[in-house]
């Protein structure tokens, strides 16, 4: 697996994690950007006509041909460093949530349409490395807590 990484910030991105969870799913590359709110909001007005920022954004490639790319991955530093402060956990490990999550979309997850598949394999991943609960099992268990 090969990430081609874009950093346009400062943020020190935990590339031999990510590397290593993205191994562990798929022999495709990845492009992965890591941008700024700014820049985030630009490509969420562009791509989805949201004009807000957000955390995480996929985008994977039609087709599945081996050989090609999964997709592209862009990320908010500044959304992993403002979440992490708020969750007590480091805002690497909020970029690997987030990283996670995108990684999921890309090889054809989809937690808006399917039965808890993504939830589960999210959390099965996030299980293996030690992480902190990702917005996915956050919020599913909160649903259940309030149910």
């Amino acid at each position: 697996m090969l990430i081609n990484i874009e950093n346009q910030t400062d943020f020190k991105i935990p590339t031999s994690k990510i590397e290593n969870i993205s191994r562990s799913l798929s022999d495709r590359e990845v492009e992965l950007i890591v941008c700024d709110n700014t820049i985030m909001r630009k490509i969420n007005r562009e791509h989805r006509d949201i004009d807000h920022h957000t955390d995480v954004l996929s985008f994977p490639l039609e087709g599945s041909f081996d050989e090609l790319p999964l997709g592209s991955i862009v990320i908010s530093s500044d959304y992993a460093t403002s979440r992490a402060t708020e969750l007590h956990h480091t805002a690497q490990e909020e970029f690997i949530l987030l990283y996670i999550h995108g990684l999921l979309h890309l090889l054809g997850y989809d937690h808006e349409v399917d039965s808890g598949e993504m939830r589960a394999e999210e959390e099965r991943i996030i299980d293996a490395y030690g992480l902190p609960d990702s917005l996915i099992v956050r919020t599913s268990n909160k649903l259940c807590k309030d149910s």
